[in-house]
């Protein structure tokens, strides 16, 4: 797979096209992994292993997956400390700590739609 790359072209930024950037860097961030992740990390730092607490029911391979994209992103940032075993903290950056405002509101908007969401889904499922 050939990364895209950003050509400061109206395209780059329209995720109505198939071919933009800013879908694929939508499609690989809008995930629930992603998502829990950010809102887990919050204004912490924290280790794997305590993200793989925070986040119950990612497996190490979804957590690193998701780490790593999105440390390429720049929206994580990844410290390791030269010890034995090593000890490898995160972080969000300033890109991440914006996104994070937005997840924080998309758990706002569940918190106060849940209700009438379940009750849609029981009629709907009936």
């Amino acid at each position: 797979m050939v990364a895209k790359q950003y050509t400061g072209s109206p395209e780059d930024a329209d995720l109505r096209r198939a071919d933009s950037l800013a879908r694929e860097i939508f499609s690989d961030v809008a995930n629930k992994w992603a998502l829990l992740i950010i809102e887990a990390l919050g204004e912490r730092t924290l280790r794997f292993s305590e993200l793989r607490d925070e986040v119950e029911g990612i497996s190490h391979k979804m957590l690193t997956q998701n780490l790593r994209m999105l440390e390429r992103y720049g929206l994580v940032e990844r410290k390791v400390y030269p010890t034995v075993p090593p000890r490898v903290e995160y972080t969000l950056t300033e890109p991440g700590r914006g996104l994070r405002a937005t997840v924080d509101a998309m758990c706002g908007w569940t918190h106060q739609y849940l209700g009438h969401i379940e009750t849609a889904r029981r009629r709907f499922d009936a």
